[in-house]
């Protein structure tokens, strides 16, 4: 299947180039309302899979201990920028938990966020936008007493309540089993899937933790600028997680849930996709500078980032 164009890049009145993919939008009760290319073959949801991982993490008994509970369980969820303050928390779980930055498993990485990038001395692990997660991994290892080594081998006890818990949100067997960037396991399942268990994550009451979480302190799920604290910040009750390559899922409280992937892995789309979805659901919200996206000339507009298909 060839998937549809789903935004236009428009330079001085001339489609300059467009973004390819699908898009699936699910009711309360996980049936289709809105189907728009190839949403049923198995994809990598990257960090769009964070919050369904953080659920297994609490099957597998993560709990955090003191009144800052929930934002660890916000971190937990992150794709965070690297800001002071996701780093210094990053480090407060590692030490609550009796470790330290070097058991995280992922690689040392600049943070996003530019001017904490160029404040940096140098990239380390707990800077990467992954290592909320991780801490929260490691963090499970231990209260589960399980080996902290060794936590992102997809045989591990962690990763496998991970996998089960995911089926069971998607309702889809894991198709492949891959390395996110992060290094932790990744499992690909269809954008279907990915959209029903963003819709049961507001509905479930076992899932309800970690959706509050989210939505409760949506700066530390991203930062400053970013597409996914601008998105639960502007709609009330939104959860919204997005990931690499293109992909993004987000869900109204109501359950009526959004999946959607650019074929070219780009995401300069996705701020106009999410604010035409929403307002087709009924949410009208502002064009927010974090989702409109640009296209400039001179330092100035001379364009725009135009929704098709929809």
């Amino acid at each position: 299947m060839t998937n549809p164009v789903l935004v236009e890049v428009v330079r001085s009145g001339v489609v300059e180039s467009v973004h390819r993919g699908a898009l699936v939008v699910t009711g309360p009760d996980g049936e289709v309302q809105l189907e728009l290319g190839d949403v049923r073959s198995p994809m990598y949801p990257r960090s769009s899979n964070k919050p369904l991982q953080a659920l297994g993490m609490l099957r597998a008994g993560l709990a955090f201990e003191g009144d800052d509970s929930v934002e660890n369980l916000a971190l937990t969820c992150a794709s965070h920028s690297g800001e002071p303050e996701h780093v210094k928390r990053v480090l407060t779980m590692l030490e609550a938990a009796g470790l330290t930055e070097n058991d995280l498993a992922c690689p040392p990485s600049y943070p996003l966020d530019e001017p904490s990038m160029h404040a940096a001395p140098g990239p380390r692990k707990a800077s990467m936008n992954c290592s909320g997660k991780h801490a929260g991994m490691l963090t499970t290892c231990v209260r589960a007493d399980w080996p902290a080594e060794g936590y992102e081998d997809p045989a591990h006890p962690l990763q496998r309540v991970i996998k089960e818990t995911i089926e069971e949100f998607t309702g889809e067997p894991i198709a492949a089993t891959g390395v996110d960037g992060c290094g932790a396991p990744l499992f690909a399942f269809p954008l279907l899937g990915l959209a029903r268990a963003f819709g049961r994550l507001v509905r479930d009451e076992e899932a309800r933790p970690v959706a509050d979480a989210m939505r409760a302190h949506p700066w530390l799920v991203a930062g400053t600028g970013r597409e996914d604290t601008a998105l639960m910040s502007a709609v009330d009750g939104l959860l919204a997680k997005g990931g690499a390559e293109g992909v993004q899922a987000f869900t109204l409280p109501d359950g009526t849930a959004v999946a959607f992937k650019f074929d070219d892995g780009q995401k300069r789309g996705a701020g106009p996709l999410a604010l035409a979805v929403l307002r087709r659901l009924g949410v009208d919200i502002a064009d927010l500078d974090a989702l409109r996206g640009a296209v400039l000339g001179g330092g100035r507009s001379v364009g725009e980032l135009r929704v098709a298909g929809l």
